[in-house]
């Protein structure tokens, strides 16, 4: 009896001990596949993400599916480029392997025309407005013309509003122009009016500015660097900009006289500089 006992509780343990070992396994398999899930659909939303910040896809019906490391890709384009670029951009994922790039090329495809109601306009169209925005408020801020201007700016499908108070008429048609300059603007309603009390306040700016050397070159040379980034008429990765003393100089290449002659002036207009030396700044006509 007592044999046949302790035969009974081994073959009970051992039930036990197997079942225990099935449950651990399936559970780690569970956790396994639930990670890779996780995984999947991080890597899909980053890859989407970049499609809806992108200007070139953006407006394309895209879709993304990852498994495994393996993204498919799917929907329609209207050139190879913006297929390559798809891919490119979905290739440079963390932990995506591998790329099936479906997505179909077509001539007459006709991409989404950016939506003029509130209601329609995409997750893009909102970050390219809010970029405009902070570009067209550091440019003000950094010139010598119009920093500290008591200035708003809105923007909305490119399109940018100024409204305020300036100095004078140089400070007005200033602002306006940074805008224009500004990558991505297509418009711009300069609505700024001209008061006194501002004109006493820049002119309080200006006796600050004109020391020059109070501003650090090397606040100058990034502030030369970044108003160039902004801008929609200036090859900034062309263009090396040094400053010593309030002196900045501009070199490498530029494509035209017109690039040549705007980047001289976005320089000039940054607070503190004294003046631009662009001997080095050549083009070839």
């Amino acid at each position: 009896m007592n044999i046949l006992t302790k035969k009974l509780l081994l073959a009970t343990a051992i039930t036990l001990a197997l079942g225990s070992s099935q449950a651990m396994a399936s559970e780690s398999m569970a956790a396994k596949e639930q990670g890779s899930s996780l995984t999947n659909a991080r890597q899909e939303a980053q890859i989407v993400t970049t499609y809806t910040l992108n200007p070139y896809l953006r407006s394309h019906d895209l879709s993304v599916a990852v498994h495994n490391g393996k993204a498919t890709l799917t929907g329609k384009v209207e050139d190879d480029v913006h297929k390559e670029l798809a891919g490119a951009i979905a290739a440079g994922v963390q932990g995506v392997s591998s790329v099936d790039n479906q997505i179909t090329v077509d001539a007459n495809y006709k991409a989404q025309s950016r939506g003029t109601n509130p209601a329609e306009r995409s997750f893009g169209d909102v970050v390219d407005d809010a970029t405009i925005t902070a570009s067209v408020k550091s440019k003000l801020l950094w010139s010598k013309h119009t920093e500290g201007m008591d200035t708003k700016v809105i923007t909305k499908d490119g399109k940018v509003e100024l409204s305020g108070s300036v100095a004078n008429q140089q400070a007005k048609q200033q602002a306006e122009q940074l805008a224009k300059n500004t990558a991505g603007v297509r418009s711009v309603d300069n609505q700024l009016q001209i008061k006194d009390k501002a004109a006493s306040k820049a002119s309080d700016r200006q006796s600050d500015t004109d020391k020059g050397s109070m501003m650090a070159d090397t606040w100058i040379t990034t502030k030369v660097k970044s108003t160039y980034m902004y801008s929609s008429n200036v090859t900034s990765s062309d263009i090396s900009v040094t400053t010593d003393d309030g002196i900045v100089t501009l070199a490498g290449s530029v494509s035209s006289g017109a690039e040549k002659a705007l980047a001289i002036e976005l320089a000039q207009n940054i607070r503190g500089v004294k003046s631009v030396s662009s001997k080095q700044l050549v083009y070839e006509e």
